[in-house]
This record gives structure tokens, C-alpha cells and sequence, in this order.
């Protein structure tokens, strides 16, 4: 999930007891801090089994590639680190797969290429590929208004563009900062939510600048985003991603639950705080409270194959690429390797490698990275099973973002 903290899952069915006392009271604090799933928060931590290692090496996958799983061991064995890592290296039909640690503790499992993950705020590069595929067909315009496409929603808030919307340069409120939306997760952290009437929550509030006149990452955007493209086509987000997207790329283990539970087999996410056992919070918050702006699940080879598609290829036409790929000042959040960059729901990263196209994300349990070459051809996924982002473990974060660069290096070599 991510603009500034953790996601804000929900859930459908019964709600599994959350863990008493102090861990609660850490995972919820840790997960409203800044602002639900979409940027910085979390903690990262574990405790690390006898020799350093948090059960065990993932082996295997990674044995042709010992110099990046040892990057990734370095992150696992840190004492605030995650249980788990995994990475995919694609160039064209070949695919490499490095990991470290494991899928679950206790088990020994390594962390497999098929098993399903929290895409976090990386699911915003989803809503911006309907968007963009809806733009192609003539459904909708970049400079389409909330105006002309969501009157209902408050007057003031009319004069943003859908080009803004997919930059971040909109102004609009994030609503999973408002108090009642926050008040209301503290409560029930599987209360299930309209996702369609999330932005009801900021529905008070005016904009915060002029649309266009600055940078600010924010969950709202990505909401919008997709109720215009409900409006333009008459049909539910969850269908067009399936049309636009899932479709087209071949994604066949991807999915916008609105619950808590995750398919089978799964990375288990984990809340990790240096001193303290790691807690699982899988399943402890649903998808419907951050939707189409973090709530997409999917696998590290699901992920992998939409990154290359979303940068480069025949997905989008040429026409609408070029309008993607016009860029402004703005990181992703959590910022991703080298110098970013934000354009329609894509990020430009810069590394002393060369420059991929892709998004970041984090949300309770799970970090993401996922970018591809401007060809579309090569591409590259990162994903831990902790929460990681500035506000919370710079250092973690920068060491983060250096190894990630290293595996775009790696993907850009000869």
C-alpha cells in the first residue's frame, strides 16, 4: 500500500484475535502513523535464530546468483530485517529467482516465485494501467476533470485532472488521514469498508494547493483514479483489471480481494520490532480501505511479468507512454534506488546503472519494488516480508534501496 505509512486493510468474515496488549497497540499505531498502507511506517525487526540466520537460507533458487542472495541475506540477518526476501530477474523468457530466509517462521520453507504477497501501494501502478489503457481507447482523457467524470464529488475538488491524479500533483485530501477514517480502523481493524465512497471521508476538506502546482503523494489519488474509470466504462474496477490488465499480461495469480485472507500458499508478513518476537499480521487488516490505491494481491512472478509490461512493451500505445513517462520532481514511497522521479503512475529510477520504470510500495508485513526497462523486455521485483519506509528505519531503508540497486545493475548487465 503506499503515500505515507501502512495500509489500512479490512476484512470480510470472521476476524482472527489480534495479539493482546502491547503488540496490538504497536502493529495498529504502526499502521495509522502515517497514513495507511501507502508510504512510510512500520516497523522492521526479528529475532534471529541460532547463527545469525532467521530459519534458514531459502537455498536453492538463489544458488546461481550468491553474490545478490548474499545482499539479501544481509537484509534477513539484520536484527531489525525481515523473516524473508525474494527477488526476479526476468529477460525475456528466462527467469532467475534469488531469496533469502523464509516464507514462514517456524517452517524452514524458502520463499517461492508463486506464493502470494501484498502488493501495497505498488497497486497503484495497476490503476494507473487501466487508466492508461482507458485513455488509449478514447473511454478517457488525460485532462478529463472530476468535474465532468465525478460530479458528485465536492465542487471544489472539480478542476483536477486526471493527469494530476496519476502524478500526485492533484492536491487532493488524503482521506485515510482523517480522523474518522483513523478513529474508525482503531475500533475494528477488519471493519470492511465502501470502497467507493472512501474519499467520503476527506469529502470536508479543501483541497491542499492548486492542482498542479506541487508534488504530494497521496492515497486519494489512486481512488479517484479508478472511480473515473467506473464512470467512463460503467464497469467495476475489479472487472477492468481483470479486462486491462490480468488479461493482456497473462496475470493469473493477481487479484483486489476486499477481505483479510490471503491465497494459499502465501508470504507471511510480519510487524518486527528489534528485542521482540516478529508478529505475524498476514491477515490482520482487509484490502477494501485502501483498494485500488493498495490493496491488490499478488505473487513476486505475477508481479515480475506486470512490471516489464507496465514500463515498456505493448501494453499502452506510443503516444500514451510518452504522456506517462513525462516526469516531475517526486519520489515513490518508499522511495525506490537511485534518483526518483514521478510520472502517471510510474516512477523513474535512476541508478549509476542505468534508468527502470516501476513503483515501490509497503504496508503492514511487506515492502515491494518492482521495475522494468523502458523496452519492456527485462525487468526486476523485490520483496520483503516487513514493512519498511523512512519514517520509522532510515537506516534499514537506505541499505534497502542500495541492494535494490544492485539488482537493477545486475538485470542491466551485458
Amino acid at each position: 500500500m503506499s503515500v505515507s505509512s501502512r495500509h489500512l486493510p479490512v476484512s470480510l468474515g470472521a476476524r482472527r484475535p489480534l495479539a493482546p496488549g502491547r503488540r496490538r497497540g504497536r502493529a495498529l499505531t504502526a499502521l495509522l502513523a502515517a497514513t495507511l498502507a501507502l508510504g512510510p511506517a512500520g516497523s522492521a525487526a526479528a529475532v534471529a535464530a541460532p547463527g545469525g540466520h532467521r530459519g534458514g537460507s531459502g537455498g536453492g533458487a538463489g544458488d546461481a546468483d550468491p553474490g545478490l542472495r548474499a545482499r539479501l541475506q544481509e537484509l534477513v540477518d539484520r536484527p531489525d530485517g525481515p523473516p524473508g526476501a525474494i527477488a526476479v530477474l526476468r529477460d525475456g523468457d528466462r527467469m532467475r529467482v534469488v531469496r533469502a530466509g523464509v516464507a514462514e517462521l517456524g517452517t524452514g520453507r524458502p520463499p517461492r516465485a508463486t506464493d502470494h504477497m501484498r502488493l501495497a501501494s505498488a497497486a497503484k501502478a495497476l490503476s494507473g494501467a487501466v487508466a492508461l489503457r482507458l485513455v488509449d481507447c478514447g473511454l478517457l482523457g488525460l485532462d478529463d476533470t472530476l468535474a465532468d467524470r465525478l460530479p458528485e464529488l465536492p465542487s471544489a475538488w472539480g478542476a483536477v485532472t486526471l493527469r494530476e491524479l496519476l502524478n500526485h500533483t492533484s492536491g487532493l485530501p488524503d482521506y485515510s488521514r482523517a480522523p474518522e477514517f483513523v478513529n474508525e480502523i482503531r475500533a475494528d481493524p477488519h471493519k470492511v469498508f465502501d470502497s467507493r465512497h472512501l474519499l467520503d471521508y476527506a469529502a470536508d476538506q479543501d483541497l491542499e494547493f492548486a492542482p498542479g502546482s506541487q508534488y504530494h503523494y497521496s492515497n486519494s489519488d489512486n481512488i479517484a483514479v479508478a472511480l473515473m474509470a467506473e464512470a467512463a466504462t460503467g464497469q467495476r474496477y475489479e472487472d477492468l483489471l481483470a479486462s486491462e490488465v490480468y488479461q493482456p499480461l497473462g496475470l493469473r495469480q493477481t487479484s483486489l480481494p476486499s477481505g483479510y485472507q490471503l491465497p494459499d500458499p502465501y508470504l507471511h508478513g510480519y510487524d518486527v520490532e528489534a528485542g521482540s518476537p516478529p508478529e505475524d499480521v498476514s491477515t490482520q487488516f482487509g484490502a477494501s480501505g485502501s483498494w485500488a490505491s493498495g490493496g491488490v494481491v499478488s505473487t513476486p512472478a505475477d508481479f515480475n511479468t506486470f512490471a516489464a509490461g507496465y514500463a515498456g512493451g505493448p501494453l499502452l500505445s506510443e503516444a500514451t507512454r510518452a504522456a506517462q513517462r513525462t516526469f516531475v520532481a517526486g519520489a515513490s514511497e518508499p522511495a525506490g534506488p537511485g534518483a526518483n522521479r514521478a510520472g502517471l503512475a510510474i516512477f523513474e529510477y535512476t541508478t549509476r546503472c542505468g534508468v527502470v520504470y516501476g513503483h515501490t510500495g509497503n504496508t503492514a508485513g511487506y515492502t515491494q519494488f518492482g521495475a522494468g526497462t523502458p523496452d519492456g523486455r527485462r525487468s526486476v521485483t523485490v520483496s520483503l516480508t516487513a514493512q519498511v519506509n523512512e519514517r520509522v528505519n532510515a537506516d534499514l531503508l537506505a541499505q534497502l534501496r542500495a541492494v535494490e540497486e544492485d539488482f537493477v545493475c545486475a538485470l542491466l548487465a551485458p
